[in-house]
Parts: structure tokens; sequence; C-alpha cells
């Protein structure tokens, strides 16, 4: 009588695992992770293509509506107020919302959008704190607005911020807190929401603005390799005259922008040039009295055309910084000729706002 033996018995009951079967479910483990780790990186560089886009500029045709003027049913300021609630609106609700403080992929391998958002928010804090200093104020000895005190306050949080409290949720208060002056303006209760469309108070918010355009193109000039065209680019050109050739390029090589560094320049610049726009057109509602009596009106015509021009859509995926006369384009130089023209229409502006 056959009889299988405890070996045989164990064996067939308990096959053990071949060598290739287990290479082969490792295999299959190791194919899922590859294709989820490849669907990650799709999804995330589509996002970041995404987020990277800047927003298109805002329909204020509603805020600027030519019939409401000429009527005399716009309320003096409102259309400013209400552009800057748009302006803080788009910032975080843009496509991948506010990513100055985000912590986590993509938006923390992002420079572009971030810089952008950064010379977005640089102009929007200095309308809102001219507003609460100058426009809503009829003298320098009356009480400030209180809401626009609160906007003042929460748009100053430091854009890092991501938790307790997140910048976001600061930005939103300080969008409600316009929103408040803004409905206060409109019923014109009292005089705590009154805005005052004087020549004074609109050459003081330009003299912040003649600044910031200032220091903008400083750091456009030092993005520009060449330093021929960076001392033509110098608001004192006539200084480098005076100066001996070698302390020049040595100053130029000091504050010379880092070449990683020149995109978020530029990127900073567009994004302060795109806010500005907006409250400049809000300005021709707001002021249209004002500059048109001062023969100012087409000054504030020409920056809107200039800023347009700064932000006018880009060809080149990146940003080049070509030399002169070369092959290449320079952006940094491009940008830079239009925030100089811009600056130069705001000292003309300027004077004739102090003229009479």
């Amino acid at each position: 009588m056959n009889s299988k033996s405890p070996v045989d018995t164990e064996s067939t009951e308990h096959p053990r695992p071949l060598h290739g079967e287990r290479r082969s479910g490792f295999g299959r483990v190791l194919r899922v992770l590859s294709a989820a780790f490849a669907l990650y990186v799709f999804v995330v560089l589509g996002l970041a293509f995404y987020w990277n886009r800047p927003p298109a500029t805002l329909d204020l045709s509603g805020v600027a509506d030519e019939s409401a003027i000429q009527s005399g049913d716009r309320v003096p300021g409102s259309a400013l107020v209400a552009t800057a609630i748009g302006i803080g609106e788009t910032l975080l609700d843009k496509p991948g919302g506010f990513l100055y403080n985000d912590i986590a992929p993509p938006g923390v391998f992002l420079d572009n959008m971030p810089s952008w958002e950064c010379g977005n928010m640089m102009a929007l804090r200095d309308f809102v704190r001219s507003l609460r200093n100058d426009f809503s104020r009829s003298q320098s000895q009356s009480y400030e607005n209180e809401d626009l005190k609160q906007a003042d306050l929460h748009f100053a949080i430091d854009p890092n911020s991501w938790i307790l409290p997140t910048a976001e949720d600061e930005y939103r208060k300080g969008i409600a807190s316009l929103k408040n002056y803004l409905d206060t303006l409109n019923r014109q209760s009292g005089g705590a929401g009154h805005f005052f469309a004087r020549a004074d108070n609109l050459a003081s918010y330009l003299n912040v603005i003649e600044k910031r355009l200032g220091h903008q193109g400083s750091r456009l000039r030092a993005s520009v390799a060449d330093p021929a065209l960076a001392l033509a680019l110098a608001p004192n050109p006539g200084d480098a005259e005076r100066t001996p050739t070698e302390s020049l390029d040595a100053t130029l090589d000091e504050t010379r922008t880092p070449w990683n560094e020149i995109d978020d320049v530029f990127y900073c610049s567009r994004g302060y040039s795109w806010a500005l726009l907006h409250i400049m057109e809000a300005i021709e509602v707001d002021f249209r009295d004002v500059l048109e009596a001062k023969g100012a009106l087409t000054l504030v015509q020409r920056m809107t055309r200039d800023l347009r021009g700064a932000i006018r859509p880009m060809a080149s995926p990146i940003i080049l910084s070509g030399d002169g006369y070369g092959i290449l384009a320079n952006h940094s130089l491009t940008i830079a000729s239009y925030i100089s023209r811009v600056n130069a229409t705001i000292l003309d502006l300027r004077n004739l706002l102090k003229d009479g």
C-alpha cells in the first residue's frame, strides 16, 4: 500500500510561494505606485501652470457708469472704494487663491504669482492707508473713520502668516471693513463716511505712488545686465558723468539683482501696475471735476494707457534679459520704460494739482 510521506503531505497542503510570484507581486505594487506618482506630478504641474497665470483686468463698467456720473447720482469715492474691494477679492479668489503663504505643493514651489501678489498687495495697502489718512478726512484734526482704520490694520498683516491668524482671513476682514465704509458712504449718514475729492488729497496720494514707482524702477534697473542701459535708466543720469567709471561699475555690481530673482522683481512690478491701473481708472471717475478744472484729465488717461502697456500679455514663457540691441528681448527693460513714463506723468500731474 502506497502512502505519502509526511514531507510530501506537508508540501502538498502548504505549497511554498515561488520566487517569481513574489517578484511579480512586487512589480505590480511598484507599477501602481509609479502610476500614482506620475498622476500626482501631472496634476501638480497642471495646477502650477493654471495658478501662475495673472488674472484678467477687472470689469469696472458698473463702477464707472458714465450716465450715473453725468446725472450726479455717483457718490464721490464710491468708484475708488469699490475698486479697492475688487482688487482685494481678486487677490483672494483668483485661481489657486492667495499663494504667498502656501506651505504645500504646488503653491510652495511657485514664485512668479506670489511676487505678483506682493506687488498687488503693496498698491492696495498704499491706497487704503491714503483713504484712511487723507481722502476720508476733511482736515488734519478731524476724526478718522473707524471702518477704514480697521481695514488698514487688517491689510497690514504679514502675508507669510498661514495660521493663527491666516493672512487670507485678515484680508477678508479688511475687505468687509471697506464694504461697511462703502455702505456708509452711499447712505451719506452723518459725516463719518464722507469722501473728500480735493486736489490736495489726490496730490498726497500721488506722492506715495511716485515713491513706490521709483522703488520699482530701481529694482528693475538693477535687473539689467548692461551697465550702460542701467545708467541710462537712472533717475539722475547726469550723476553718472561726474562719477568715476570704476566706482559706477562697482556700485552696479553690488546692487545688481541676482539672476534667479529677476523674474520675481518683474512680476512684482506687474502686480503693482495691475492694481494701480484700476485705481487710476477709478480716480478718473471720482476726481473728474477736479481733473477737468485743472486740465489734467489727459494726464490720467496717459497713465492708464502706459499701465496697460506694462501688463500686456507676454509671448515668452520665461523672463528674458537680453543686452542692448541683441537677439533676445529684455523684459525688465521694457516694463521699466513704461513705469518711468508713468512716474514722469505723475510728476506733471502733481504740479498741475498744486497750481491755483
